[in-house]
């Protein structure tokens, strides 16, 4: 075999690896269930760009127009061109090479690279290459069908481990199971909601952290496995409280998180439409979200947020239940009140069961933070904690990142960072945030909408559309996901057109910002789209 098939072999073996390693990223962003990752590749992701030309070059291959020899230089050129992207492609969560990400990329490449040498060896040692199914044009050919379909040897790999997966996920439950059920003392918080879960987590962190030795579930380790991770790696003898954040893409995720760690209380900070592509129905989304409250034990207490009529309309009737409420306190047990906002944060008052009236300052702006604030301090409160314990807590509480954070920039420029998972709630207050910012010059929206929304997306991003058109003097409207419903929404308030800007990425309305900014002008980067909808 002569030094040029060599090279060819070398470069194609590589980039069907590449491809490989794509697609157990996507995988991977979609918590590795073959169920969802289906319904990524069925939104147009089957036949990307790169796929496409894989296809067109095998049809080169199969064709005449050039010699075979050109025809595998021209193939191995464009493969190692299609590398150098995959390869430095950014990404907001990078492919994390976990153990279960070892075992599908080992098993995934075996199903593929196994076949590929094989025909290399017994069909692609031929330097005359004068008939196609006995040459190195044909294993090529299988190379790259292999790169199209990487996506099918995934899923292979990942339902061939199943049986593995299943056996080291009950090792590791039970592991952690063990752990928790020899610290009998141990008092377990779950939080869970639509949206508002992860804020409500760090807030409830720090004011606890100020009487208890308190650990969280760190970043969004919101899943089962993500939850068994944090118990084996983090839990210490000496741990009092351990705060769970509960994510849910379906029936049964909450209940599932429960069984393992026992919480004796909890929060569910709101009830919306989010995942509704997932749950199908609000109804579904609430249902799942209450699996915390019906796995309470009687003595236990769910902290639950009636500003959301679901939540305010489904009765708790396992274990003690208090309600709470910043803008529909009719029905509530705690109350925000005497809320102001000002440059150094917020000052707001908690209005108790019995009418006491509790002052707290905090950093954080916007009325989904002082919700999620609110919820906090009522857990702090029933634990026991002394309320100028908790004053300070609240005080000394940090902007959680890409949640409503701000900053000024040396230039004069205010920028509210709002770009973590935006749902209709919480952007319209933050809009509302945008909105007081009228005397300190532009206000600036750069958004993409909102995504998950099912059959429900273009009616809730033209809502977004009329706040951003009530509370921003120029709005950037990226990629076209949302394009026509952001904008009709947009205009529909009396917005300049002028002022109306359309971006294809974030780097192109980073672009537009260089030339349209000015000292004072303040930006609202509201949500950013991950990177399964690329």
């Amino acid at each position: 075999m002569s030094i040029f098939l060599i090279s060819i072999y070398v470069v194609c073996g590589i980039y069907m690896l590449l491809n490989l390693k794509s697609d157990i990223h996507m995988l991977q962003q979609n918590s590795y269930r073959i169920s969802r990752y289906w319904r990524w590749l069925e939104q147009g992701n089957f036949l990307p760009a790169r796929r496409l030309v894989n296809v067109a070059l095998i049809f080169l291959l199969l064709s005449t127009l050039l010699t075979p020899a050109l025809c595998l230089l021209l193939t191995a050129l464009v493969a190692l061109c299609q590398c150098w992207p995959i390869l430095k492609a950014k990404h907001k969560k990078p492919l994390v090479f976990t153990p279960r990400v070892k075992r599908i990329y080992t098993v995934a490449a075996i199903l593929t690279l196994i076949p590929y040498l094989l025909l290399i060896f017994f069909k692609g040692g031929r330097e005359d290459m004068v008939e196609f199914y006995n040459g190195p044009e044909f294993v090529v050919s299988v190379m790259l069908l292999c790169c199209v379909l990487s996506w099918a040897f995934v899923m292979a790999a990942v339902w061939l481990l199943k049986p593995v997966e299943a056996r080291i996920n009950h090792h590791y439950w039970m592991e952690a199971r063990n752990i928790l059920k020899s610290m009998p003392d141990l008092k377990v918080i779950g939080i869970t909601g639509s949206y508002g879960k992860t804020s409500t987590k760090h807030y409830l962190h720090t004011i606890l952290s100020e009487q208890f030795e308190t650990l969280m579930t760190p970043g969004s380790y919101n899943t089962p496995m993500g939850v068994i991770r944090t118990v084996r790696e983090m839990m210490k003898p000496y741990t009092e409280v351990f705060i769970c954040e509960m994510g849910a893409k379906q029936r049964g995720d909450i209940k599932e998180i429960c069984d393992l760690v026992d919480p004796q209380c909890g929060i569910i900070t709101a009830v919306g439409p989010m995942h509704l592509e997932t749950f199908g129905s609000i109804d579904a989304v609430r249902d799942t979200k209450f699996e915390l409250a019906d796995a309470l034990p009687r003595d236990g207490f769910i902290v639950v947020n009636n500003d959301f009529a679901p939540a305010a309309a489904r009765k708790v009737d396992n274990t003690g239940c208090i309600r709470y409420a910043v803008s529909a306190p009719e029905k509530a047990h705690y109350k925000a009140e005497d809320i102001e906002y000002s440059a150094e944060g917020t000052a707001f008052s908690v209005v108790t069961p019995d009418g006491e009236r509790l002052a707290f300052r905090t950093r954080l702006v916007g009325e989904c933070n002082i919700s999620n604030l609110l919820a906090a301090i009522i857990v702090a409160l029933k634990l026991g904690m002394p309320v100028d314990k908790i004053q300070q807590g609240v005080g000394r509480i940090e902007q959680v990142e890409h949640r409503l954070s701000m900053k000024r920039t040396p230039g004069g420029v205010t920028i509210i960072d709002d770009a973590f998972n935006s749902n209709p709630v919480g952007s319209r207050m933050a809009l509302e945030v945008l909105g007081r910012f009228k005397d300190q010059g532009r206000r600036i929206c750069v958004t993409p909408g909102m995504i998950e929304l099912a059959d429900r997306s273009y009616e809730l991003n033209q809502e977004l559309g009329h706040h951003i058109g009530r509370n921003a003097d120029i709005a950037i409207v990226v990629n076209d996901i949302n394009h026509e419903a952001l904008t009709k929404g947009i205009l529909a308030e009396g917005f300049d057109s002028k002022n109306l800007y359309s971006a294809a990425s974030f780097n192109e309305a980073q672009q537009i910002l260089s030339r349209i900014l000015r000292p004072g002008d303040t930006i609202l980067y509201e949500n950013d789209l991950p990177d399964t909808f690329k």
